[in-house]
């Protein structure tokens, strides 16, 4: 497909928005400015597209509401002010979304919280039932209870994982420049804008490690980190100035604006190449001949009326391995329910899950979107 028209395609969309555009290089919150992107995110929920927002904003924001001149090295003085700068941060997002007819949720996070697969799982479906309720969430990171994560550029990260998240065509990253260079183009007259490269291309990380590359000059080699972290699970990621008119309809529209970094893989190739090699599994489950040619063939999720038997120590979110009768590897995928559960839901039917468990989770033991056949 060309690019302009997969960008264009795009159904699902990330947009982060940093800190030096929100606070106007630090000076306190550009509401005017916020206005215009929230215009052009509900331009984009007009047309019918998914669109989730990760903020920075709130340490600076904080910062400027308590009289800091300079940005504080003391953790509690760092984790105060996001929790003042948070109230701000939201309640100038809400006021503009509401403008349009949308409503919003916030959304806090922190990295634990992706990394660990129960609360992964139960992120994911917060979000995805946001979405479906036509809710714009606003995501940051929870600054008032991280402390290492407390750093210039992170939020491209977490804009990356919520990409994950959520499954995104789409990742948009607004920065204060006007995408990736050759060079840094405030030491270097002849440095070249990359319009359109590979998210895992190597050129990438050398030029981040040279002392004249932009990439290395604060902020884009996390953005570029953040890129090769949405291509896992098949986005593309797009970096381009935030203060280009109507950036973000531009964008998503399929005009190229700044740099382009193209995942390898489609999204659903990307995802089923993550859950086959990069999980390591913590037990498995054994699945009667119907199971197996449900999965095989028509390509279902996994149901507790197919599985005959549950073995290992797994949570809810953990990878488990599903054999045949024989023994035979048949999938991999990540399961919904412990091992305890599990063992409660063999050979019943979806609709005795609330009897049977005293509450209703997830019909599927492993969805099919988060199972490879072998």
């Amino acid at each position: 497909m060309e690019m302009r028209e997969k960008i264009a395609k795009a159904q699902r969309v990330v947009v982060k928005i940093g800190s030096a555009l929100l606070t106007n290089d630090g000076r306190g919150l550009d509401v005017a400015r916020i206005g215009l992107w929230v215009a052009q995110i509900a331009e984009l929920r007009a047309q019918g597209k998914e669109v989730v927002l990760v903020s920075s904003g709130s340490i600076a924001a904080g910062m400027k509401r308590l009289g800091f001149s300079s940005r504080p090295t003391q953790v509690n003085e760092l984790q105060a002010a996001a929790a003042v700068g948070q109230m701000e941060l939201v309640g100038v997002y809400e006021a503009h979304f509401e403008k349009h007819g949308l409503c919003t949720a916030q959304i806090l996070l922190t990295h634990d919280d992706l990394s660990n697969r129960r609360r992964y799982l139960n992120a994911r479906s917060s979000l995805r039932t946001l979405l479906g309720f036509g809710v714009v969430p606003i995501v940051n990171e929870n600054d008032t209870v991280v402390t290492d994560e407390i750093r210039f550029g992170d939020n491209d990260t977490l804009g990356a994982l919520v990409a994950n998240l959520v499954e995104a065509d789409l990742l948009i990253i607004l920065t204060d420049q006007h995408g990736l260079f050759d060079k840094n183009p405030r030491d270097h007259k002849d440095a070249t804008l990359i319009p359109h490269i590979s998210a895992s291309d190597d050129r990438l990380e050398s030029m981040a490690s040279g002392g004249a590359g932009v990439l290395g000059s604060g902020g884009m080699l996390t953005k570029v980190r953040a890129a090769l972290l949405a291509a896992r699970s098949g986005a593309d990621t797009l970096i381009a100035s935030g203060r280009e008119d109507n950036v973000i309809v531009r964008v998503a529209s399929g005009e190229i604006l700044g740099t382009w970094l193209q995942p390898e893989h489609g999204r659903v190739a990307a995802r089923k190449q993550w859950l086959a090699g990069h999980l390591k599994s913590r037990g498995a489950l054994i699945l009667d001949d119907g199971a197996v040619r449900a999965l095989r063939k028509a390509g279902t999720s996994l149901l507790p009326v197919g599985v005959k038997d549950a073995q290992g120590t797994f949570s809810r979110g953990d990878m488990v391995i599903c054999v045949d009768l024989q023994g035979s590897l048949v999938a991999r995928g990540l399961v919904n329910y412990s091992v305890a559960e599990t063992l409660k839901l063999l050979g019943q039917p979806s609709s005795n899950i609330g009897d049977i468990l005293g509450y209703k989770g997830e019909p599927e033991l492993i969805h099919r979107d988060d199972l490879v056949i072998i």
